[in-house]
């Protein structure tokens, strides 16, 4: 069996994503085609963004390769599945672009794994996998003969979307360590969320874990990335020595959120590598923020959401320290680390001039804190649960519309006017 595993060539135009514009390791499509290596499949990845390709350019390095299975992600790396353009319209257009070619398609993402049915319609797929499915391609291929051994896909048979099994959590133990090559290695020169800096070095982003024991209400995790899993600091550190072979001085770690790690920092320390993280800052203690700036951290994201207790319980935080004592540990970490901000979501409780007169403070203390971002209910979150109960097939619809009906101004990364979703998503 064939697989050809395509990262779409992203754009943002009228969108209300607000997440990087730069192109990122699709790490989902690095492991997905290891483990395809391992069960004895041939498997190639198109990464158009990375590339600059065209649609007719990745039509015709597809036909080329001759695949039984085409594979099409609809978020722009596993970095953003917690935060993906609302709208299909990037992977509908490369979809329309691939007709006609043999192959089954598939397609694997956040959309999928929270309205499997509305994605399978909208993008014309053969299988939609529901959860991480680096582990279920593989089976796909082992069973391409029935399908219906295979769990967590939602399989389009004779136009009826059939649901088998509950959404994939990967084994991050059975993720190896992922070996980009030098010539695609060296397209990436982005280093993710570092600023005020001339970046040293090519860019990469990374994986030390998988998943959040937390369940705050913006947060779409109800079908993918639920339980915190670690992987193998063995594999971890193979992987980073591999890109500081090739020319990386800077690593993103992409985890949801970075735990305190000794031995990890410890190891990073004596590899004299440069690295962002984003992470829960009243997780941590002043003397492992220490350790933490002395291995190489130089960007923290640290998710604080609402300037008031009142604001991150009501989003589902469960904060144990109090607003002073996330002052003082941000304070901390900026003793040794270059560039820490604050994230703060519009909680819709906090009065405007008290956030702008904290974010000042914190500046007076080194830290940066954003301007409040407008909350996108994202279907498989608490907020959506909340307000619609569970996820149906206009889910997506009825979030963007809620969202540009209460907003009405919006961050300064996404679209100053964010169009419809329908009118995206037009053919």
């Amino acid at each position: 069996m064939r697989y050809a595993l395509v990262n779409p060539n992203w754009n943002f135009d009228g969108s209300a994503y607000f997440g990087c514009r730069e192109c990122h390791f699709p790490l989902e499509l690095g492991y997905s085609k290891a483990l395809l290596g391992e069960a004895g499949f041939d498997s190639i990845i198109i990464d158009a963004h990375m590339e600059g390709l065209s649609l007719a350019e990745v039509r015709l390095r597809v036909e080329a390769f001759s695949p039984d299975f085409i594979v099409v992600t609809t978020a722009p790396s596993y970095l953003f599945w917690r935060c993906p353009p609302p709208e299909l319209k990037i992977p509908m257009e490369l979809m329309e672009a691939l007709e006609g070619i043999k192959g089954q398609r598939i397609v694997m993402g956040p959309h999928g794994s929270v309205t499997p049915a509305a994605v399978m319609k909208k993008l014309g797929a053969d299988i939609v996998i529901i959860g991480e499915g680096e582990s279920v391609l593989p089976d796909i291929g082992r069973n391409a003969g029935d399908f219906g051994k295979v769990p967590s896909i939602c399989v389009n048979r004779n136009g009826v979307a059939e649901i088998q099994g509950r959404p994939a959590a990967s084994d991050m133990a059975s993720l190896p360590a992922l070996k980009w090559g030098a010539e695609y290695i060296s397209r990436h020169s982005h280093h993710h969320h570092r600023f005020a800096t001339r970046p040293e070095g090519l860019g990469a982003e990374v994986e030390a874990s998988r998943g959040c024991p937390y369940s705050c209400t913006f947060c779409a995790k109800d079908s993918f990335r639920t339980n915190y899993r670690k992987r193998p600091l063995e594999a971890v550190l193979e992987e980073l020595d591999c890109l500081c072979a090739n020319g990386v001085g800077y690593v993103y770690f992409i985890d949801e959120i970075f735990m305190p790690d000794r031995a990890l920092l410890d190891a990073l320390a004596s590899r004299k590598l440069s690295f962002g993280i984003q992470t829960r800052i009243d997780l941590w203690k002043p003397g492992m923020l220490s350790l933490l700036g002395e291995a190489g951290c130089v960007s923290i994201e640290a998710g604080v959401e609402s300037i008031s207790e009142r604001g991150r319980s009501l989003l589902g935080k469960r904060c144990a320290a109090s607003t002073e004592e996330l002052v003082a540990l941000l304070s901390a970490a900026r003793k040794s680390v270059p560039f820490v901000q604050a994230t703060l979501l519009d909680s819709r409780v906090d009065d405007p001039l008290a956030v702008e007169a904290w974010r000042s403070m914190l500046l007076d203390h080194g830290v940066w804190a954003n301007s409040p971002v407008p909350m996108f209910p994202y279907p498989g979150s608490g907020e959506y649960t909340k307000r619609w109960g569970r996820p149906d097939d206009y889910a997506w619809e009825r979030a963007h519309e809620h969202y540009l009906e209460v907003n009405g101004s919006f961050s300064d990364i996404q679209s100053s006017n964010p169009v419809p979703l329908r009118e995206l998503e037009k053919r």
